[in-house]
């Protein structure tokens, strides 16, 4: 089960881009108003209902919606999703055992909606043997000790976001950009991808949709932060993970808040049934994805400006 140490970041090449070109497209004026940039946000997404929910997600004054907590599904052959009505624990099924992303929010939902609901979609709950925390709030570690105790899961997180969690998790294990978790016959890789907290990692990782290959990316935390230089650390983010994205070939789009993302329609028309799994969005829908959220974070930093 070897974890290979990183490769140096480009991070600090990208912090100051916010003045760079739009990912894909052309190079827009230093002076582009709050509207331009969404209004480019809403050309890219189109009449597509998952970049027209991540428009709706980043708008400035954007509320989480009230929803139903889904029913747990296999999302691909080796990928199950747990919900409650608003986060998702994501577990990725591999040969040696399984690497859980996120563990909801505290221990009574880890024991009595994600240990039961994975055995209800064939995951077996004592073979997790990572829980890996995408940032440090407690909607995504707070099962991860119970997890840690009765299965002797080990807890990864990035050191960043240590201080968030505090006492109430004691990882094992650092996750540091570029590292990558070989567990049996699936490799994860982490990207340090800060902004929406100091310590927020996004991966990519092998599926299989009825026996076919793809490549996925998972988000690790999408609501844009209060302080505009943090902003700013997510443009990076964004630009950072989009071309690791390019680079791995990524064509699944896989987030922790369903409501951010269509996830949640997404998962009921999966479960309908067809040939057809949606969360395979292709690679420049992928790409696109990543535009559109640049583009409103750009356009937040600029209405952080006016407002100021």
């Amino acid at each position: 089960m070897p974890i290979e140490q990183p490769s140096p970041s480009r991070r600090a090449v990208l912090a100051g881009a916010l003045f760079l070109p739009l990912a894909g497209g052309r190079a827009e004026a230093r002076a582009a108003s709050a509207p331009d940039y969404y209004e480019r946000a809403a050309r890219l997404a189109g009449e597509d209902p998952v970049l027209r929910n991540l428009v709706r997600a980043l708008s400035p004054g954007a509320e989480v919606p009230q929803v139903k907590a889904p029913k747990p599904l296999r999302t691909f052959d080796n990928v199950a999703v747990v919900s409650t009505s608003l986060v998702s624990a994501t577990a990725i099924v591999t040969s040696r055992g399984v690497i859980l992303i996120d563990a909801l929010n505290s221990a009574d939902e880890a024991e009595q909606i994600l240990v039961p609901q994975l055995r209800s979609v064939g995951v077996n709950p004592s073979a997790i043997k990572y829980v890996v925390v995408s940032h440090g709030h407690r909607d995504h570690f707070g099962g991860a000790g119970y997890l840690a105790r009765r299965f002797g899961a080990r807890v990864m997180m990035h050191k960043a976001d240590r201080a968030l969690a505090g006492d109430a998790l004691t990882p094992d294990l650092d996750i540091a950009d570029g590292r990558r978790l070989t567990l049996g016959d699936t490799t994860v890789t982490f990207h340090h991808t800060p902004g929406h907290t100091p310590g927020t990692v996004s991966m990519i990782f092998p599926v299989r949709w009825k026996g076919r290959p793809h490549t996925a990316m998972l988000w690790g935390g999408t609501n844009p932060p209060a302080a505009t230089k943090d902003k700013r650390t997510y443009v990076a983010s964004v630009l950072a993970f989009a071309a690791h994205m390019r680079r791995a070939r990524v064509d699944v789009e896989l987030n922790n808040h369903l409501m951010s993302d269509h996830g949640l329609q997404r998962l009921e028309e999966l479960r309908r049934g067809g040939a057809a799994n949606p969360f395979v969005v292709g690679e420049p829908r992928a790409q696109r994805f990543m535009q559109v959220m640049e583009a409103m974070l750009r356009g937040r930093i600029v209405t952080d400006g006016k407002a100021g």
